[in-house]
């Protein structure tokens, strides 16, 4: 797509927002305590700002300040302050602490571009599902795309669901003062997805042209019971035992693919 010609600065914002979630079946206390540890473990703070920081970089945005912080007893938050052009050191009057730049005129003239994510690992008491879910939001403004670092963070976090939402608000203009409420050309997420994601995933789409909004949902295409049983070999299941477990994750990842409950006679 042809550049815009536009007078002033391009102040759109593009927010990409999705939930990841990862599911699991612990079948006694100490199998969800240590799922849980596990998660934890994983999806780390440390770790979640190194994703985000290659994310910062996918997209062409420059880190201004990095906060982090993890939980007791399980979860993580990470939020990066970001801008569209580099700093001009010369130019603002900046203080550096723990090699992270701190400006409050920088931080709060671009309050409105940010990447965080926050985990909520979770266990259900009675029936063994334990749920990881991540919440992560990358916003920006300008020409630069959260939308080009959407396969990668996909890929990051390995997720059974996903569900995803991008959407553009505001508006800039050209140079003959004319209203531009979007600046790329797109008619689903999907259209920025690599074909070998799209092909490990079922997907639907809910889009709202006229607002904007862009909704899709995933869920992996293959189901292997041993990828979702935690400290728990396949081999040392009855046949009843397997039926159970295995309806038991249909029904968890299909409520939440769909978002809605479905009763017991719909498992399969």
């Amino acid at each position: 797509m042809q550049k815009l010609k536009l007078y002033g600065f391009n102040n759109l914002t593009k927010s990409l927002s999705f939930c990841i979630y990862d599911i699991c079946y612990a079948n006694t206390n100490n199998s969800r305590n240590s799922y849980i540890a596990y998660i934890d473990e994983q999806y780390n703070a440390i770790r979640l700002t190194k994703i985000l920081k290659k994310t910062c970089s996918i997209i062409g945005a420059n880190v201004l300040n990095i906060f982090h912080q993890d939980y007791d007893p399980q979860g993580a938050s990470v939020t990066i302050l970001v801008c569209e052009e580099p700093i001009n050191l010369d130019t603002v009057n900046v203080a550096k602490k723990n090699n992270n730049i701190i400006s409050s005129s920088v931080l709060a003239h671009l309050d409105k571009s940010h990447i965080c994510v926050h985990t909520y690992p979770e266990s259900h008491p009675q029936s063994g599902i334990c749920t990881f879910r991540a919440d992560i939001e990358v916003s920006t403004c300008g020409i630069i795309s959260p939308l080009n670092a959407l396969n990668y963070l996909i890929n990051q976090l390995e997720s059974d669901i996903v569900t995803i939402e991008y959407r553009v608000r505001g508006f800039t203009r050209d140079i003959d003062g004319v209203k531009h409420f979007i600046d790329h050309k797109i008619n689903s997420i999907q259209n920025f997805m690599s074909n070998h994601i799209k092909s490990m995933y079922e997907m639907v789409d809910v889009n709202v042209y006229q607002e904007n909004i862009f909704h899709t949902r995933m869920l992996l295409r293959e189901f292997h019971l041993q990828n979702y049983l935690f400290n728990t070999s396949i081999q040392d299941l009855s046949k009843k035992e397997y039926s159970y477990i295995a309806n038991l994750l249909w029904k968890e990842m299909r409520e939440i693919y769909y978002g809605r409950n479905i009763p017991v006679t719909g498992l399969i």
